[in-house]
Formats: structure tokens, sequence, C-alpha cells
């Protein structure tokens, strides 16, 4: 009995340590960020944040026009695209060997960005002008 409560004691350690370092390492940086890091209480200067010893100048947050977001969500769009092509690359000659065709199913994947590719130039999403 002992033996088997001893083996399943060693295959939880592993996992046991792992959650103990993983909750621990980041309660004693805080607490030496905390207890040695430069602070100056009630010192409007020092707490500042430092930006090349000049003041700053406008707003802290800056409005965005919404292009940019559309721009930005366009692009992780057509980039996520590589993340499906690339390992469809890597595979195709192995897919041919074994005589499976991914050919077509491939073709509509890139026929359906296309599309949306299209369809996004048509919108006038990607123009900056407007």
């Amino acid at each position: 009995m002992a033996a088997a409560e001893s083996q399943s004691l060693s295959t939880y350690l592993p996992a046991l340590v792992q959650i103990v370092l993983g909750l621990s390492i980041p309660a004693i940086i805080l607490i030496v960020s905390h207890v040695f890091g430069q602070r100056a209480k009630g010192n409007y200067i020092k707490d500042k944040a430092y930006e090349c010893g000049l003041p700053m100048e406008g707003k802290p947050h800056p409005r965005f026009a919404v292009k940019f977001y559309v721009t930005a969500m366009l692009f992780i769009l057509f980039d996520i695209e590589v993340v499906f092509l690339v390992p469809w690359a890597l595979v195709y000659r192995e897919f041919l060997a074994a005589g499976i065709a991914i050919t077509a199913a491939t073709a509509v994947f890139l026929g359906v960005l296309v599309i949306g590719l299209a369809y996004e130039f048509k919108r006038g999403a990607l123009e900056w002008d407007k």
C-alpha cells in the first residue's frame, strides 16, 4: 500500500513543483521590486513618466481613425492565411504520394480569401485617402 502511495506522489511531484514555482517566483519578484524599487513618495516630478526630459505635448492617448483598426484587422486576417497555407505546403508531397487530393480544398480556401480581398478593395477599406 505504501509503495502505491509513493508511486502516485512521485507522479504528481513535478506538477506540484511547477505550480509552487509558478506562484512563488512572481510573488518574490513583486515583493523585491516593492522593497528595493526606486519610488519617490509624494514627489510629483519623480513619479511622472520620463519622456526624454521634455514635457509631454498633446493628449496622452491620441484618437486614431477607424481606418487604422480596420487595416490592422485585415492584416491579421490575411496573415492567419499563411498559418494555414504553410503546413499545407509542407505536406503537399506526402498527400500526393498517398493519393489524397487536397488541391481542390486549398483552391476553395484561397478562393474565399481572394473574394474577401476583392470585396475589401471594392468597399475601399484599404484606401487611406477616405
